[in-house]
Protein backbone atom coordinates (compact mmCIF):
# COMPACT_ATOMS: atom_id res chain seq x y z
CA UNK A 1 0.00 0.00 0.00
CA UNK A 2 1.20 3.26 -0.83
CA UNK A 3 1.94 6.16 1.90
CA UNK A 4 -1.34 8.39 2.17
CA UNK A 5 -0.31 11.55 3.88
CA UNK A 6 -2.23 11.76 7.00
CA UNK A 7 -3.50 15.01 8.42
CA UNK A 8 -2.08 16.86 11.37
CA UNK A 9 -4.05 17.07 14.42
CA UNK A 10 -4.26 20.50 13.74
CA UNK A 11 -5.49 19.74 9.64
CA UNK A 12 -8.05 17.21 10.89
CA UNK A 13 -9.84 19.01 14.25
CA UNK A 14 -10.32 22.01 11.59
CA UNK A 15 -11.95 19.86 9.13
CA UNK A 16 -14.32 18.18 11.71
CA UNK A 17 -14.99 21.81 13.03
CA UNK A 18 -16.29 22.72 9.52
CA UNK A 19 -18.54 19.74 9.08
CA UNK A 20 -20.14 19.77 12.27
CA UNK A 21 -20.75 23.35 11.85
CA UNK A 22 -22.18 22.74 8.52
CA UNK A 23 -23.92 19.81 9.90
CA UNK A 24 -25.57 22.45 12.90
CA UNK A 25 -27.15 23.70 9.42
CA UNK A 26 -28.03 20.73 7.74
CA UNK A 27 -28.71 18.26 9.34
CA UNK A 28 -31.34 15.90 7.75
CA UNK A 29 -34.43 15.49 10.60
CA UNK A 30 -34.82 11.66 10.45
CA UNK A 31 -37.13 9.51 12.21
CA UNK A 32 -34.77 7.75 14.33
CA UNK A 33 -32.55 10.97 14.98
CA UNK A 34 -32.58 12.79 18.17
CA UNK A 35 -33.46 16.48 17.62
CA UNK A 36 -30.53 19.10 18.62
CA UNK A 37 -30.01 18.64 22.59
CA UNK A 38 -31.92 15.58 22.63
CA UNK A 39 -30.02 12.31 24.12
CA UNK A 40 -30.26 9.39 20.90
CA UNK A 41 -32.76 6.45 21.80
CA UNK A 42 -30.37 3.69 21.68
CA UNK A 43 -33.33 1.23 20.44
CA UNK A 44 -34.22 3.95 17.52
CA UNK A 45 -30.59 3.67 16.56
CA UNK A 46 -30.13 0.33 16.44
CA UNK A 47 -33.35 -0.84 14.55
CA UNK A 48 -32.44 2.07 12.18
CA UNK A 49 -28.85 1.15 11.55
CA UNK A 50 -29.52 -2.49 10.65
CA UNK A 51 -32.42 -1.40 8.31
CA UNK A 52 -30.50 1.15 5.98
CA UNK A 53 -27.82 -1.99 6.07
CA UNK A 54 -27.57 -1.47 1.71
CA UNK A 55 -30.92 -0.13 1.61
CA UNK A 56 -31.76 3.41 1.09
CA UNK A 57 -33.06 6.40 3.63
CA UNK A 58 -36.14 6.62 1.97
CA UNK A 59 -36.62 3.05 1.75
CA UNK A 60 -36.27 2.49 5.16
CA UNK A 61 -38.37 5.42 6.91
CA UNK A 62 -42.03 3.70 5.97
CA UNK A 63 -40.68 0.44 7.68
CA UNK A 64 -38.77 2.15 10.61
CA UNK A 65 -41.91 3.65 11.28
CA UNK A 66 -44.17 0.41 11.39
CA UNK A 67 -41.42 -1.55 13.31
CA UNK A 68 -41.34 0.93 16.07
CA UNK A 69 -45.20 1.64 15.89
CA UNK A 70 -46.00 -2.18 15.95
CA UNK A 71 -42.51 -3.11 18.71
CA UNK A 72 -42.02 0.00 20.42
CA UNK A 73 -39.29 -1.23 22.73
CA UNK A 74 -36.64 -3.94 22.69
CA UNK A 75 -38.92 -6.46 25.03
CA UNK A 76 -41.90 -6.36 22.44
CA UNK A 77 -39.68 -6.80 19.71
CA UNK A 78 -38.24 -9.66 21.53
CA UNK A 79 -41.85 -11.29 22.40
CA UNK A 80 -42.79 -10.82 18.30
CA UNK A 81 -43.43 -13.99 16.38
CA UNK A 82 -40.25 -14.26 13.89
CA UNK A 83 -42.95 -14.64 11.07
CA UNK A 84 -45.05 -11.28 11.78
CA UNK A 85 -41.26 -9.65 11.68
CA UNK A 86 -40.76 -11.19 8.46
CA UNK A 87 -43.91 -10.06 6.98
CA UNK A 88 -43.55 -6.30 8.21
CA UNK A 89 -39.69 -6.49 6.68
CA UNK A 90 -41.80 -7.96 3.02
CA UNK A 91 -40.35 -5.55 0.40
CA UNK A 92 -36.85 -4.17 2.48
CA UNK A 93 -34.86 -7.99 1.34
CA UNK A 94 -31.69 -9.46 2.66
CA UNK A 95 -33.79 -11.04 5.16
CA UNK A 96 -31.61 -11.98 7.14
CA UNK A 97 -31.05 -8.91 8.74
CA UNK A 98 -34.84 -9.19 10.08
CA UNK A 99 -33.95 -12.58 11.64
CA UNK A 100 -30.82 -11.67 13.33
CA UNK A 101 -32.72 -7.84 14.65
CA UNK A 102 -35.42 -10.99 15.95
CA UNK A 103 -32.69 -12.53 17.59
CA UNK A 104 -30.89 -9.87 18.54
CA UNK A 105 -34.18 -8.46 20.88
CA UNK A 106 -34.05 -11.84 22.53
CA UNK A 107 -30.57 -11.81 23.38
CA UNK A 108 -30.86 -8.22 24.80
CA UNK A 109 -33.73 -9.47 26.60
CA UNK A 110 -31.94 -12.17 28.26
CA UNK A 111 -28.54 -11.00 28.84
CA UNK A 112 -28.50 -7.48 29.04
CA UNK A 113 -31.69 -6.37 30.56
CA UNK A 114 -33.10 -5.06 27.48
CA UNK A 115 -30.96 -2.52 27.07
CA UNK A 116 -28.06 -2.61 24.05
CA UNK A 117 -24.53 -2.54 25.66
CA UNK A 118 -22.43 0.68 25.17
CA UNK A 119 -18.92 -0.54 23.69
CA UNK A 120 -18.36 -1.77 20.39
CA UNK A 121 -16.91 -5.12 21.11
CA UNK A 122 -20.04 -5.73 23.21
CA UNK A 123 -22.24 -4.80 20.06
CA UNK A 124 -20.12 -6.77 17.83
CA UNK A 125 -20.53 -9.70 19.61
CA UNK A 126 -24.45 -9.73 19.06
CA UNK A 127 -26.23 -10.88 16.31
CA UNK A 128 -26.54 -9.20 13.19
CA UNK A 129 -24.19 -6.39 14.34
CA UNK A 130 -20.78 -6.07 12.38
CA UNK A 131 -18.02 -3.68 12.67
CA UNK A 132 -19.80 -0.98 11.28
CA UNK A 133 -23.12 -1.16 12.83
CA UNK A 134 -21.21 -1.28 15.80
CA UNK A 135 -18.95 1.92 15.53
CA UNK A 136 -22.26 3.59 14.10
CA UNK A 137 -24.41 2.63 17.21
CA UNK A 138 -21.74 3.41 20.16
CA UNK A 139 -21.16 7.20 18.48
CA UNK A 140 -24.62 8.06 17.27
CA UNK A 141 -26.14 6.14 20.73
CA UNK A 142 -23.69 6.55 23.55
CA UNK A 143 -21.63 9.40 22.48
CA UNK A 144 -18.27 6.97 22.46
CA UNK A 145 -15.77 7.95 19.72
CA UNK A 146 -16.20 5.57 16.96
CA UNK A 147 -14.55 5.19 13.55
CA UNK A 148 -17.71 5.00 11.36
CA UNK A 149 -17.27 4.23 7.84
CA UNK A 150 -20.33 3.31 5.35
CA UNK A 151 -20.22 3.99 1.74
CA UNK A 152 -20.85 7.81 1.79
CA UNK A 153 -17.87 7.61 4.18
CA UNK A 154 -15.67 5.85 2.04
CA UNK A 155 -16.24 8.44 -1.06
CA UNK A 156 -16.15 11.39 0.96
CA UNK A 157 -12.55 10.57 2.39
CA UNK A 158 -11.69 9.32 -0.92
CA UNK A 159 -12.25 12.33 -2.85
CA UNK A 160 -10.73 14.54 -0.25
CA UNK A 161 -7.62 13.25 -0.14
CA UNK A 162 -7.65 11.93 -3.36
CA UNK A 163 -6.94 8.48 -3.02
CA UNK A 164 -6.01 6.49 -6.56
CA UNK A 165 -6.40 3.10 -4.28
CA UNK A 166 -9.54 1.44 -6.08
CA UNK A 167 -12.21 0.10 -3.85
CA UNK A 168 -12.21 -2.23 -2.15
CA UNK A 169 -8.85 -2.27 -2.18
CA UNK A 170 -8.51 1.49 -0.90
CA UNK A 171 -10.61 0.64 2.95
CA UNK A 172 -7.79 0.12 4.64
CA UNK A 173 -6.46 3.48 3.78
CA UNK A 174 -9.91 5.49 4.16
CA UNK A 175 -10.18 3.73 7.61
CA UNK A 176 -6.95 5.15 8.86
CA UNK A 177 -8.18 8.91 7.55
CA UNK A 178 -11.41 8.62 9.09
CA UNK A 179 -9.75 7.34 12.02
CA UNK A 180 -7.40 10.61 12.15
CA UNK A 181 -10.44 12.93 11.31
CA UNK A 182 -12.94 11.41 13.93
CA UNK A 183 -13.27 13.83 16.88
CA UNK A 184 -13.52 13.00 20.51
CA UNK A 185 -15.96 15.62 21.08
CA UNK A 186 -19.35 14.97 19.45
CA UNK A 187 -18.76 11.62 17.63
CA UNK A 188 -22.00 10.54 17.18
CA UNK A 189 -22.96 13.89 15.69
CA UNK A 190 -19.77 13.71 13.33
CA UNK A 191 -20.84 10.03 12.26
CA UNK A 192 -23.95 11.55 11.14
CA UNK A 193 -22.43 14.96 9.42
CA UNK A 194 -19.88 12.88 6.86
CA UNK A 195 -22.97 10.21 6.26
CA UNK A 196 -25.31 13.17 5.26
CA UNK A 197 -22.09 14.78 3.54
CA UNK A 198 -22.16 11.82 0.93
CA UNK A 199 -25.64 11.56 0.87
CA UNK A 200 -26.52 14.87 -0.22
CA UNK A 201 -23.90 17.13 -1.11
CA UNK A 202 -20.69 14.70 -2.01
CA UNK A 203 -23.21 12.33 -4.08
CA UNK A 204 -21.76 9.88 -6.79
CA UNK A 205 -22.97 11.78 -9.65
CA UNK A 206 -22.68 15.46 -9.97
CA UNK A 207 -21.94 16.43 -6.46
CA UNK A 208 -22.28 19.60 -5.10
CA UNK A 209 -18.84 20.93 -4.57
CA UNK A 210 -19.57 24.56 -3.97
CA UNK A 211 -21.90 23.67 -1.05
CA UNK A 212 -19.60 21.15 0.86
CA UNK A 213 -17.76 22.44 4.01
CA UNK A 214 -14.64 21.03 2.76
CA UNK A 215 -14.80 23.19 -0.85
CA UNK A 216 -11.31 24.30 -0.45
CA UNK A 217 -9.61 21.31 1.12
CA UNK A 218 -10.68 18.74 -1.68
CA UNK A 219 -7.91 16.78 -3.82
CA UNK A 220 -11.25 15.56 -6.00
CA UNK A 221 -12.47 19.24 -6.25
CA UNK A 222 -9.01 20.44 -7.10
CA UNK A 223 -9.16 18.50 -10.00
CA UNK A 224 -12.16 19.60 -11.42
CA UNK A 225 -13.12 16.13 -12.15
CA UNK A 226 -14.55 14.46 -8.86
CA UNK A 227 -17.23 12.14 -9.60
CA UNK A 228 -13.82 10.28 -10.97
CA UNK A 229 -13.18 9.22 -7.71
CA UNK A 230 -13.46 6.46 -5.85
CA UNK A 231 -12.30 3.85 -8.32
CA UNK A 232 -13.34 0.72 -8.19
CA UNK A 233 -12.12 -2.22 -9.50
CA UNK A 234 -14.52 -4.12 -11.83
CA UNK A 235 -17.01 -6.31 -10.82
CA UNK A 236 -17.34 -9.95 -12.25
CA UNK A 237 -20.54 -10.76 -13.97
CA UNK A 238 -23.07 -12.43 -11.79
CA UNK A 239 -23.31 -15.93 -12.85
CA UNK A 240 -27.02 -17.39 -13.89
CA UNK A 241 -28.72 -20.02 -12.04
CA UNK A 242 -31.66 -21.66 -13.46
CA UNK A 243 -34.70 -23.54 -11.18
CA UNK A 244 -38.73 -24.21 -11.58
CA UNK A 245 -41.63 -23.17 -9.32
CA UNK A 246 -44.24 -25.47 -8.60
CA UNK A 247 -47.82 -23.53 -8.47
CA UNK A 248 -49.93 -25.79 -7.24
CA UNK A 249 -53.77 -24.47 -6.97
CA UNK A 250 -56.12 -26.12 -5.40
CA UNK A 251 -59.76 -25.49 -6.35
CA UNK A 252 -60.68 -24.11 -3.18
CA UNK A 253 -58.19 -21.22 -4.04
CA UNK A 254 -55.53 -21.82 -2.03
CA UNK A 255 -51.69 -22.13 -3.22
CA UNK A 256 -48.92 -24.58 -2.09
CA UNK A 257 -46.47 -23.36 0.12
CA UNK A 258 -43.59 -24.21 2.69
CA UNK A 259 -40.82 -22.30 4.87
CA UNK A 260 -37.71 -22.20 3.39
CA UNK A 261 -34.46 -23.73 6.25
CA UNK A 262 -33.55 -21.09 8.20
CA UNK A 263 -30.00 -20.87 7.05
CA UNK A 264 -29.36 -19.64 4.05
CA UNK A 265 -30.55 -17.72 1.78
CA UNK A 266 -33.99 -16.61 2.10
CA UNK A 267 -33.72 -18.58 5.71
CA UNK A 268 -37.02 -18.44 7.24
CA UNK A 269 -39.28 -17.62 4.55
CA UNK A 270 -42.19 -18.58 2.96
CA UNK A 271 -42.21 -19.92 -0.71
CA UNK A 272 -43.70 -21.65 -3.56
CA UNK A 273 -41.95 -24.94 -3.45
CA UNK A 274 -39.20 -25.11 -6.27
CA UNK A 275 -36.25 -27.22 -7.46
CA UNK A 276 -32.98 -26.29 -6.27
CA UNK A 277 -31.10 -23.14 -7.98
CA UNK A 278 -28.19 -24.57 -10.29
CA UNK A 279 -25.78 -22.99 -12.50
CA UNK A 280 -26.76 -25.35 -15.34
CA UNK A 281 -30.52 -25.05 -15.22
CA UNK A 282 -33.63 -27.41 -15.34
CA UNK A 283 -35.57 -28.75 -18.42
CA UNK A 284 -39.28 -29.01 -17.14
CA UNK A 285 -39.40 -32.42 -18.12
CA UNK A 286 -36.49 -33.09 -15.58
CA UNK A 287 -38.21 -31.09 -13.28
CA UNK A 288 -41.34 -32.69 -12.98
CA UNK A 289 -40.14 -35.87 -11.19
CA UNK A 290 -39.22 -33.47 -8.22
CA UNK A 291 -42.64 -31.92 -8.51
CA UNK A 292 -44.30 -31.53 -4.78
CA UNK A 293 -47.57 -33.66 -5.47
CA UNK A 294 -48.97 -36.13 -8.81
CA UNK A 295 -50.88 -33.85 -10.98
CA UNK A 296 -50.88 -32.81 -14.46
CA UNK A 297 -48.06 -30.61 -14.33
CA UNK A 298 -47.95 -27.63 -17.45
CA UNK A 299 -45.32 -25.27 -18.29
CA UNK A 300 -46.60 -21.56 -18.27
CA UNK A 301 -44.93 -19.00 -20.97
CA UNK A 302 -41.80 -16.73 -20.09
CA UNK A 303 -39.88 -16.88 -16.77
CA UNK A 304 -39.67 -15.39 -13.49
CA UNK A 305 -36.28 -13.68 -13.04
CA UNK A 306 -34.74 -11.96 -9.86
CA UNK A 307 -31.11 -10.62 -8.59
CA UNK A 308 -29.57 -11.64 -6.04
CA UNK A 309 -26.23 -10.19 -4.42
CA UNK A 310 -24.00 -12.81 -6.08
CA UNK A 311 -25.83 -14.07 -9.09
CA UNK A 312 -29.22 -13.78 -11.55
CA UNK A 313 -32.59 -16.09 -11.19
CA UNK A 314 -34.25 -17.68 -14.10
CA UNK A 315 -37.47 -19.86 -12.96
CA UNK A 316 -39.69 -21.66 -15.13
CA UNK A 317 -43.50 -22.54 -13.66
CA UNK A 318 -44.91 -25.66 -13.75
CA UNK A 319 -48.76 -25.17 -12.77
CA UNK A 320 -51.35 -27.41 -11.69
CA UNK A 321 -54.56 -27.57 -10.34
CA UNK A 322 -55.38 -30.35 -7.28
CA UNK A 323 -58.83 -30.93 -6.28
CA UNK A 324 -60.56 -29.31 -3.09
CA UNK A 325 -59.20 -31.76 0.57
CA UNK A 326 -56.33 -32.64 -1.01
CA UNK A 327 -54.05 -32.87 1.58
CA UNK A 328 -50.33 -31.09 1.61
CA UNK A 329 -47.05 -32.96 1.52
CA UNK A 330 -44.86 -33.02 4.27
CA UNK A 331 -43.50 -29.80 5.34
CA UNK A 332 -46.03 -27.71 3.29
CA UNK A 333 -49.10 -25.79 3.54
CA UNK A 334 -52.21 -25.00 1.66
CA UNK A 335 -53.03 -21.30 2.03
CA UNK A 336 -55.77 -19.41 0.43
CA UNK A 337 -54.69 -17.04 -2.52
CA UNK A 338 -56.47 -14.10 -1.75
CA UNK A 339 -54.25 -14.14 1.72
CA UNK A 340 -51.09 -14.32 0.04
CA UNK A 341 -50.00 -10.77 1.69
CA UNK A 342 -49.93 -12.13 5.05
CA UNK A 343 -47.34 -14.29 4.85
CA UNK A 344 -43.70 -13.40 4.84
CA UNK A 345 -42.52 -13.44 0.97
CA UNK A 346 -39.62 -12.43 -0.44
CA UNK A 347 -39.89 -10.69 -3.56
CA UNK A 348 -38.85 -13.61 -5.92
CA UNK A 349 -41.82 -15.70 -4.79
CA UNK A 350 -43.91 -12.28 -5.49
CA UNK A 351 -42.77 -12.19 -8.74
CA UNK A 352 -44.11 -15.95 -9.31
CA UNK A 353 -47.10 -15.10 -7.90
CA UNK A 354 -47.79 -12.05 -10.51
CA UNK A 355 -46.67 -14.49 -13.14
CA UNK A 356 -48.77 -17.47 -12.45
CA UNK A 357 -51.81 -16.24 -10.53
CA UNK A 358 -53.91 -14.42 -13.49
CA UNK A 359 -53.42 -18.27 -14.69
CA UNK A 360 -55.03 -19.59 -11.75
CA UNK A 361 -58.46 -20.58 -12.00
CA UNK A 362 -60.60 -21.66 -8.52
CA UNK A 363 -64.48 -22.88 -9.07
CA UNK A 364 -64.51 -21.87 -12.51
CA UNK A 365 -63.59 -18.24 -11.91
CA UNK A 366 -60.12 -16.46 -12.38
CA UNK A 367 -58.31 -15.38 -8.72
CA UNK A 368 -56.15 -12.36 -8.94
CA UNK A 369 -52.62 -12.97 -7.17
CA UNK A 370 -52.77 -10.95 -4.15
CA UNK A 371 -49.18 -10.51 -3.02
CA UNK A 372 -49.84 -8.02 -0.48
CA UNK A 373 -48.20 -4.73 0.12
CA UNK A 374 -45.21 -4.04 2.03
CA UNK A 375 -45.37 -1.50 4.53
CA UNK A 376 -44.67 1.53 2.65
Amino acid sequence: MPAIRKPTAIEARALSRRLLRWYDGHRRRLPWRAEPGERAEPYRVWLSEIMLQQTTVAAVKPYFEAFLERWPSVGDLARANIDEVLTLWQGLGYYARARNLHRCAGVLRDRHGGRLPEGEAELRALPGIGRYSAAAIAAIAFGRRAVVVDGNVERVIARLYGLKTPLPKAKKEIGILADRLTPARRPGDYAQAIMDLGATVCTPRRPSCGLCPWSGSCAAEASGAPEALPRRVRKKARPLRRGVAFWAARSDGAILLRRRHDAGLLGGMIEIPSTAWHLDGWTPEAARAFAPLPARWRDLDGVVRCGFTHFELELIVLAARVPKGRRAPPGMFWWPLDRLGEQALPTVMKKIVAHAGPSTFAGGAPVRAGPGRAPR
